[in-house]
């Protein structure tokens, strides 16, 4: 996993001023006059280190593969142009950092440049000679260099740098991507959803580090949350999880060296340093390696036959666990074992979770589907009158109010009189008489 200063443990101009007085001389041994002495070939420093490819199968699992045929997209630093260990093994490269060169073959950053160099030369290194110099998990496969920056290594933002590089490397061919970096939250960048699906939807491993202790990580963080990844967690020489180059979380899928490793840098020079950083590649490498051996498996049962061909590590009690998940790497048993085929990745699925987590975000405005209704044009209205006092009458009141109610009233006025008056003259015609005497 990326930490803010990769922890080398020796800088050397060659490996063998630190390897070869490790080594016991030989005996001597009393022979006969007429026998010529014979002569044992010291093996290589370089590849006497690399303890891994004897105890987690390697070497076992060349006997049928080397990884011919498998690509794997290192999304780094970038992949140096110099070492010998790289010849003929990157196949093609770009650039997300900005800062970098276009074939994605200059180290990015000014403290972790050679990150890059070290994490490939883990998954797929050459070697200096048939039997001598740094040799990768799977030295025959390919590599795609995408160099991205950390921080201020970078003028383009980080999410968008990763998400760049996922999308051109499935598009350029690559059968496995390792992300050896961690954001150090659980969550992740929604633009994130759609470039791990886009790998997952073309059939491609992506393999990513679980995180460092010794970085102030205590638990997982994405891209190593993110369903459907193959995370790695990090082991001592004895098996036993790293104190200070490994994480836990529920999401781990297997457990691989990640201290005592070795790496290329980009001057050629060989460095030992630790982080899971370094625990993913090698996983990377033995995915490279299955499928070289079983193309026809797709992505889902490539990262079963890992996970299941897993070795249990010392003391472990729960598997899956959150220390180790299934347990240690095992490449020879992941490329020779019989294990059932899967028809869904059994790391997760993204797909679901975006499904579910994400559908309070709004969706996107409706587009009309129906042919829009014309209106008519409405007539012109009526010109606005003169605005006058509410006081005085206008002619709708004089039609309408004024000239009824005066009429009504003259009308009652009349009758009333009429009334009155022959009321009056009723009165007078019967008016009583005097009486005669």
């Amino acid at each position: 996993m990326r930490r803010a200063g990769a922890r080398v443990s020796a800088i050397v101009a060659g490996v063998t001023v630190l390897l070869v007085t490790a080594l016991s001389a030989p005996a001597a041994v009393a022979a006969p006059v007429d026998v010529v002495p014979h002569e044992v070939t010291p093996p290589d420093p370089a590849r006497a280190a690399e303890y891994w490819l004897d105890d987690y199968g390697v070497r076992t699992a060349w006997q049928t593969t080397r990884g011919a045929g498998a690509t794997i997209a290192v999304i780094d630093t970038g992949i140096a142009r110099g070492p010998v260990e790289f010849n003929g093994a990157v196949v093609g490269g770009k650039d997300f950092s900005g800062t970098g060169s276009s074939d994605g073959r200059k180290p990015v950053g000014a403290v972790d440049s050679n990150h890059g160099s070290w994490v490939a030369s883990l998954a797929a290194s050459r070697g200096t000679g048939a039997d001598t110099g740094m040799i990768g998990v799977a030295p025959e496969a390919s590599l795609l260099s995408a160099s991205i920056g950390f921080g201020a290594a970078a003028s383009v933002p980080f999410v968008e740098q990763v998400a760049q590089a996922m999308r051109w490397a499935v598009d350029n061919g690559a059968d496995v991507i390792n992300l050896s970096f961690t954001t150090n939250t659980l969550t992740w960048d929604s633009s994130w959803d759609d470039a791990f699906l886009y790998a997952y939807q073309h059939d491609v491993v992506v393999v990513v580090a679980a995180g460092n202790k010794g970085s102030g990580t205590d638990e997982v963080g994405a891209p190593a949350t993110i369903p459907g990844v193959l995370t790695v967690a990090g082991v001592d020489r004895s098996g036993q999880a790293s104190v200070e180059a490994s994480t836990q979380g529920i999401t781990i899928g297997v457990s691989a060296p990640s201290e005592e490793l070795l790496g290329v840098s980009a001057d050629g020079q060989l460095v030992i340093w630790e982080g899971t950083s370094g625990a993913a590649p090698l996983v990377a490498g033995i995915a490279a390696l299955v499928r070289s051996a079983h193309p026809e498996l797709d992505a889902a049962n490539v990262i079963n036959r890992i996970i299941r061909t897993a070795r249990p590590a010392p003391g472990q009690t729960a598997v899956p666990g959150p220390l180790y998940g299934y347990g240690l790497i095992d490449a020879a048993a992941a490329v020779n074992g019989s294990v059932s085929s899967v028809s869904a990745n059994p790391m997760g699925s993204l797909e679901d979770w975006v499904r579910l987590y994400r559908r309070a975000q709004a969706p996107s405005a409706p587009q009309p589907t129906a042919t829009p209704v014309v209106i008519p044009q409405l007539p012109d209205a009526a010109p606005p009158t003169k605005p006058q006092s509410p006081l005085l009458p206008t002619r709708d009141t004089l039609i309408y109010g004024t000239v009824p109610l005066v009429g009504g009233t003259v009308a009652a006025i009349m009758i009333a009189l009429g009334v009155t008056a022959a009321a009056r003259r009723i009165r007078s015609t019967r008016a009583p008489r005097a009486s005669s005497r």
